[in-house]
C-alpha cells in the first residue's frame, strides 16, 4: 500500500503518524481451530499539530479499534505509531506518550466509575502520575479542569448518577484534559447525547482546541458533525481507509463509491434538491472480517464493481492534491 504520509517534506509537520497499522483478534471457529478477525488491516495516516482528522464509516468498520490501538488500549498486531517523530516501541516511550495523549469515550454512562466522586474521577490521572505536591494543589487543579468544561467546582463531591448525559461527557472530557495532553482520541463523543446537547459539546471541543492547541482524531458516523469539526476526513470500510481528503473536498467531490453512498444518505433541508438527488442503496450484507473477499473489500456491495475488482491489489494513492483513494476506477 502506498501511504498517504510518504512525502518527506510533510512528515515533520505531523504530530502523530500511523504506518501500516494492523489489529487482528483470534476467534475460535471450531475445536482447536482459530481464525483472525481483521478489525484494522493496514491503515496509514498522519495528523498535523492543531488539526482535527475525522474518521467515519458504518458500525463495525474498525473506527473505534483504530483509536484504541493508537493509545495501546489494544496492543497492535503490527505497524508503527510515531508521536512527535519518535516511535512508540517500548514501555518507556509508551508512558511518555500516554502523558501527552488521552481518550474521550463514547458512552458517558459506562466510562465513569459510579463509586467515585466527580473530583476523584477527574483527579485519578493526577494521582496515577503524581502530578501534585499536596491536596490543596490537587483540588485547585480539579476545580480548574471543571471550570474549563463548564462545570461548577461544587459538583466535585457529587457522584455521576446525579448528572445528565451531557454533564457526564463533560466530566469525561475534564478527565482527559487532566494530563494537559496534546493529542486526544474522541471516540463518538456525542453519539449517545441528545441533539440539542451535541452542538454544545462540539462547540466546546472547538473552543478547547483553540485555547489549548489540541489535536484530535474525531471518530463518528454522523457526517454532518464530522464535516463541521474536521479539517480532513478519512472514510473507513471493513478495516481499511478507502478515501482521505480535506473535509470540503470530500463532501463536494467524493470519489470512492462507498463515500458517494454515504453522502447520498445525508438528509437535505431543501425539498427541491432532495427530490432531484438519487439515493444510493447498497445491496447485500457487509462481508465478515473473518472471511474477507479477494481484491477490493467493497466490491461485493459496490454498484460499479467489475470482475477486475476481485483481483485488484489495493493501492492508496493520491489522485489530486491531498486527495487519496483506494479504488480501481482511479
Amino acid at each position: 500500500m502506498t501511504s498517504a504520509i510518504n512525502d518527506n517534506n510533510q512528515k515533520e509537520e505531523y504530530l502523530l503518524e500511523v504506518r501500516n497499522l494492523k489489529q487482528y483478534f483470534p476467534v475460535r471457529v471450531g475445536f482447536m481451530k482459530s481464525l483472525y478477525l481483521k478489525a484494522v488491516d493496514d491503515v496509514s495516516f498522519g495528523i498535523k499539530k492543531g488539526e482535527t482528522l475525522g474518521l467515519v464509516g458504518e458500525s463495525g468498520c474498525g473506527k473505534t479499534t483504530v483509536g484504541r490501538a493508537l493509545l495501546h488500549l489494544y496492543k497492535p498486531t503490527s505497524g508503527e505509531i510515531i508521536f512527535k517523530g519518535k516511535k512508540i516501541q517500548d514501555k518507556e516511550s509508551l508512558v511518555k506518550f500516554r502523558k501527552k495523549a488521552a481518550m474521550v469515550f463514547q458512552d458517558p454512562y459506562s466510562s465513569l466509575n459510579p463509586r467515585m466522586t466527580v473530583g476523584d474521577i477527574i483527579g485519578e490521572p493526577l494521582d496515577v502520575h503524581k502530578l501534585y505536591i499536596n491536596k490543596e494543589e490537587r483540588k485547585a487543579r480539579i476545580n480548574e479542569l471543571m471550570n474549563l468544561v463548564g462545570l461548577s467546582s461544587e459538583h466535585a463531591t457529587r457522584y455521576v448518577h446525579e448528572f445528565s448525559g451531557g454533564q457526564r461527557q463533560r466530566i469525561g472530557i475534564a478527565r482527559a484534559l487532566a494530563m494537559s495532553p496534546e493529542f486526544i482520541v474522541c471516540d463518538e463523543p456525542v453519539s449517545a447525547l441528545d441533539v440539542s446537547i451535541q452542538a454544545q459539546i462540539i462547540n466546546m471541543f472547538e473552543d478547547l482546541q483553540k485555547k489549548l492547541g489540541l489535536t484530535y482524531l474525531f471518530i463518528a458516523h454522523d457526517l454532518h458533525i464530522v464535516e463541521h469539526i474536521s479539517r480532513r476526513i478519512a472514510v473507513m470500510y471493513l478495516g481499511k481507509i478507502v478515501e482521505l481528503a480535506a473535509a470540503e473536498e470530500l463532501m463536494k467531490h467524493p470519489l470512492h463509491p462507498y463515500t458517494v453512498s454515504l453522502l447520498s444518505a445525508i438528509p437535505i433541508a431543501d425539498p427541491k434538491r432532495a427530490r432531484t438527488r438519487k439515493r444510493i442503496i447498497l445491496k447485500g450484507d457487509v462481508p465478515s472480517p473473518l472471511n474477507m473477499p479477494s481484491g477490493c473489500p467493497f466490491r461485493t456491495r459496490c454498484p460499479r464493481a467489475t470482475e477486475a475488482c476481485a483481483g485488484f491489489s489495493l493501492e492508496f494513492k493520491e489522485v489530486s492534491k491531498d486527495h487519496f483513494v483506494s479504488c480501481i476506477l482511479y
